[in-house]
């Protein structure tokens, strides 16, 4: 059971505070946690399996070890209801420390590869086709910039689940002077939910966790397609190393890229577990309870198979091997620099854009025609094209055409803020790095909260057990 561990701290932590309330005998409850303690030796997970119950294992193997009138206490001012909740919350917030832990490691390396290809020319695509040349530095700072968000929106969702229902009961909490906060702080929750009835029969906890994975597995979604294109033989952009691919039991020339193929799965098991929470969270308040099972199975299987592909993706980034000199020879072709030589009759012969942009596309037709390339291009050609449009040349020099279509002065012309302009781009890195310090920090202090709280917990199990060895002195 994915969530048994949480179920475990949460054994504790109630045990602590009921003992703390004076709510029942602190006699048990010492029983109670040394005996939970001991079960950590071999591994709890085995004694709380033999003594079954699922989320009320605790309750199952205190009754069984020190009888009713012992571990019939344990369940004392909670229900299934927060049990369920509490459990649940916690490993869906430790998921998500997880995945932005690696989050954070794979923009990092993004932006560290990035860095190093401030200056490779390569064609940038839209519908397929070639449309203006890029840099592979600045496809990549684009990619930290999505990844930037991913971390955004899993921050925010952390903050929502990492609320404990504890003591919520199963919807009203209890008579009994239970106090949510020392639960709470003891589990590391940021604070105890706010309405107990919210606290159990809402769940769209779920839902935000859903929301956070579904959005980052389309996006590496969408770059897994990117590399599995350019890694083809006829984009012949990039190689995947061996050892994130397989062969075919027949073809033995093949090289299949099954990393990627795994990751861009991925992207649509998420949004099938996320249509099915949300299908399941659709019904009637209270009438959502065994149902949601099926949306907790897609979810733990999501969380897992997320943090999987997101360390394989930052290994595999780091080790494409990229072909650049194709990269730099595509990028001139097909036209891609046309927009500059439309901006070269703007500025060097005061043209509106539009007639400029007819012009050029004149230009286009007539080469292609003709069986030219732009490095083909001449002020007489240029000339005809405008004649047929307008009527009347328009004697651009040889060397501002040149100059026009070459991709690395197109590149180095965008240094507009967030352009590809090599400089720029650096600029934009460093401040894409600032701002992933600035998340590690953030991440840093949610972690440690967590962690502080783990130990805060076994201080106080220590404690208790502490004080009755001295009353019994």
């Amino acid at each position: 059971m994915v969530i048994l561990y949480a179920v475990h701290a949460f054994d504790k932590a109630h045990l602590v505070m009921l003992a703390e309330q004076g709510l029942i005998p602190r006699e048990a409850a010492v029983a109670m946690v040394r005996s939970l303690r001991a079960t950590e030796a071999d591994g709890f997970e085995k004694a709380r399996g033999a003594a079954g119950g699922g989320l009320h294992s605790g309750e199952h193997l205190l009754i069984r070890q020190l009888g009713e009138d012992v571990g019939g206490h344990v369940h004392l001012g909670r229900s299934s209801g927060d049990l369920g909740a509490v459990s649940a919350r916690i490993v869906q917030r430790d998921a998500l420390l997880d995945v932005m832990a690696e989050l954070n490691a794979l923009r990092a390396t993004t932006l560290e590869v990035a860095e190093s290809h401030a200056e490779t020319v390569m064609p940038g695509y839209l519908q397929g086709q070639h449309a203006q040349p890029v840099t592979l530095g600045h496809y990549l700072a684009g990619w930290a910039a999505v990844l930037e968000r991913d971390f955004a929106r899993a921050r925010e969702a952390y903050g929502r689940i990492n609320e404990s229902p504890a003591g919520a009961a199963i919807m009203t909490g209890s008579d009994f002077p239970v106090d949510r906060h020392r639960v709470s702080d003891l589990l590391g929750f940021d604070r105890p939910s706010q309405n107990t009835l919210d606290a159990i029969l809402s769940n769209d906890s779920l839902l935000d966790s859903f929301a956070v994975l579904a959005f980052l597995n389309a996006d590496l979604s969408r770059w897994a397609e990117d590399v599995l294109l350019w890694t083809t033989s006829e984009f012949d952009l990039a190689e995947i190393p061996d050892r994130f691919c397989g062969t075919s039991s027949i073809l033995m020339q093949m090289k299949s890229p099954y990393a990627p193929e795994f990751v861009k799965g991925l992207g649509a098991a998420a949004v099938g577990g996320l249509v099915t929470a949300f299908i399941v969270e659709r019904s009637a308040t209270g009438l959502a309870l065994l149902d949601r099972q099926y949306s907790y199975d897609a979810l733990w299987r999501l969380q897992r198979d997320s943090l999987r592909d997101l360390r394989w993706w930052r290994e595999l980034l780091a080790s494409l091997e990229w072909n650049v000199g194709r990269m730099e020879a595509l990028a001139g072709e097909h036209w891609a620099t046309a927009t500059d030589l439309a901006g070269a009759l703007v500025r060097e012969r005061g043209l509106p854009w539009r007639t400029a942009h007819q012009i050029v596309g004149i230009l286009v037709r007539l080469a292609e025609e003709r069986g030219l390339v732009p490095g083909d291009v001449t002020t007489e050609l240029l000339d005809e094209a405008a004649v047929e449009y307008q009527g009347e040349p328009v004697g651009l020099s040889g060397d501002a055409i040149r100059q026009a279509l070459d991709p690395r002065h197109f590149i180095g012309a965008r240094h507009l803020y967030g352009g590809p302009a090599p400089e720029t781009l650096r600029r934009g890195v460093d401040e894409l790095r600032a701002s992933l310090e600035r998340d590690e920090a953030a991440l840093e202090s949610a972690a440690e909260r967590v962690a502080s709280a783990q130990r805060a917990l076994e201080t106080a199990v220590d404690a208790l057990l502490d004080d009755h060895k001295g009353t019994e002195s």
